[in-house]
């Protein structure tokens, strides 16, 4: 095991650098990280000799695939959920910290950002994305939420398009973050260096110099289908409207649905609507709540296993279909 720290900060000319460091991992975090990563926020707020704040992750792989989900999943099996209600109640003002920080704030994102990733990345008001980011929300997958604000944000993109992406867990990938609201300047991985480097000299005039003009969103000719399909007031409304609906662009949104948890996407879809009223604040905090009673459910133990235990890809949902999925059972979660 490593002994190299998993939070590297220090200042370097004009801006405090927040190095995530388990590249063996993706950068995955930890409640021990979360807590390292906090103080520095807080110290540098308090340094009159940094002048924006610089997020990157080690290694080309990741700038962070998330939350350390499977030690989640191992304190939720054994009944002591004190380190779980920690690592969400800390992760939830870190993201709260960091939407409202006194400096500028710049994540430069360079492979997957995923969950937590996002978290520490798009409450803040620069997010610099290379063609080799890859954004996305894939708790469905696990039998989970999109959660560290995803409830306040993912309603908050383009139409129905949050609530697409956090549904189905697809990806959204290199300057097509940008065109979706994941990210806010796209930068070539070859000048991201550069631009880190010229941060620590010149500050966020630096974004200017080295943003890439974007090429057509990916999505673009699809966005009409996405609202028309994705504004239903169900699940089963929705699978039904791209059942309907005519061109290439539904099936693989359809496969995607039919593939990850069905109780999942109740909750998911419930939380996105809610959230869509709230301040990210209040939708932290019911979040937090949401944490307990889907946790408890029994597809989120087994999408953990299937996705990252054992790997084996085949989740056993209770229910299996979308169709089978108690309304009851979803309102009863935001109880």
């Amino acid at each position: 095991m490593s002994d190299e720290p998993t939070i590297i900060s220090h200042r370097d000319g004009r801006v405090g650098r927040i190095h995530l460091n388990r590249p063996r991992v993706l950068n995955t975090l930890t409640l021990d990280m979360v807590r390292v990563f906090t103080r520095a926020l807080h110290d540098f707020a308090a340094d009159p000799h940094v002048h924006a704040v610089v997020v990157e992750g080690a290694g080309d792989r990741a700038f962070c695939a998330g939350g350390d989900i499977r030690a989640l999943r191992d304190g939720q099996l054994s009944g002591d959920r004190t380190q779980v209600e920690a690592f969400f109640r800390e992760e939830y003002d870190l993201n709260l910290l960091i939407s409202s920080y006194p400096k500028p704030y710049i994540a430069l994102i360079d492979g997957i950002c995923m969950g937590g990733g996002i978290g520490v990345s798009v409450h803040g008001p620069y997010r610099v994305a290379t063609e080799h980011a890859m954004f996305a929300m894939p708790e469905t997958a696990i039998g989970f939420f999109p959660d560290i604000g995803g409830t306040f944000f993912l309603p908050r993109l383009p139409g129905q398009l949050g609530v697409y992406l956090g549904l189905t867990g697809l990806r959204t990938t290199g300057a097509d973050a940008v065109h979706a609201g994941f990210a806010t300047h796209y930068v070539g991985r070859a000048n991201l260096p550069a631009l880190s480097a010229a941060l620590a000299e010149i500050g966020i005039a630096a974004l200017a110099q080295y943003a890439e003009p974007l090429p057509p969103y990916a999505n673009a000719p699809h966005l009409a289908a996405i609202d028309r399909c994705f504004a239903a007031d169900t699940i089963g409304e929705i699978a039904a409207r791209l059942v309907a609906e005519p061109g290439e662009w539904a099936p693989p949104a359809l496969k995607a649905l039919r593939t990850v948890s069905p109780t999942a996407l109740g909750f998911t879809l419930a939380a996105f609507r809610r959230g869509a009223d709230m301040t990210l604040s209040q939708a932290l905090d019911a979040e937090f709540l949401l944490t307990r009673t889907t946790m408890a459910y029994p597809d989120f133990a087994e999408g953990v296993r299937a996705m990252v235990v054992d790997k084996d890809r085949q989740p056993k949902w209770q229910p299996a279909r979308i169709e089978d999925v108690d309304p009851a059972v979803i309102a009863g979660m935001f109880r």
